[in-house]
């Protein structure tokens, strides 16, 4: 079976030239974790996932902490918020690299791309590139599940 074959159709994506502050309100809105960046032509050129938005929101100190358990909260860092500056700036400087794969990818290789590379959805394109849909792990492992069906009991 196919990608496309299990994939959501109706993914939603923001251009290159778009703020931070129009990808956090993105987020909200269609409440969903990973929004892919598109050029002109609508190929992806890069991801914003949820992570990287709240990232702006942690203190410095987070990423020099090798535990968390001892810190029952952050105090009065819990109030701050990234300044206007910050939501202004391009959504290309806080993306990330993208994986994508063609629609036509099998199932158990688009799986085993998001395991090898920690990914909870994954972006696919279609012909030239362009950003035709995404799946998750859950519509991959449901479709995969669903052959064992076909499979008769002993």
């Amino acid at each position: 079976m196919e990608i496309r074959a299990c994939m959501k159709h109706n993914v939603f994506s923001i251009s290159a030239r778009a703020t931070i502050r129009q990808a956090a309100a993105l987020v909200l809105e269609r409440h969903i974790g990973l929004l892919p960046v598109v050029d002109e032509l609508g190929k992806p050129v890069g991801v914003i996932r949820l992570a990287d938005l709240l990232s702006l929101e942690l203190p410095d100190f987070f990423n020099l902490l090798p535990d968390l358990d001892f810190v029952h909260d952050f105090g009065a860092v819990e109030t701050t918020r990234p300044t206007p500056q910050e939501l202004a700036r391009p959504v290309t400087s806080i993306m990330q690299p993208i994986t994508f794969v063609e629609e036509t990818c099998g199932l158990l290789r688009a799986y085993a791309l998001m395991v090898k590379h920690n990914l909870h959805d994954l972006p696919v394109v279609g012909n030239g590139g362009v950003l035709v849909g995404i799946a998750s792990r859950v519509d991959l492992g449901a479709a995969i599940l669903s052959s064992w069906m076909t499979v008769e009991a002993p």
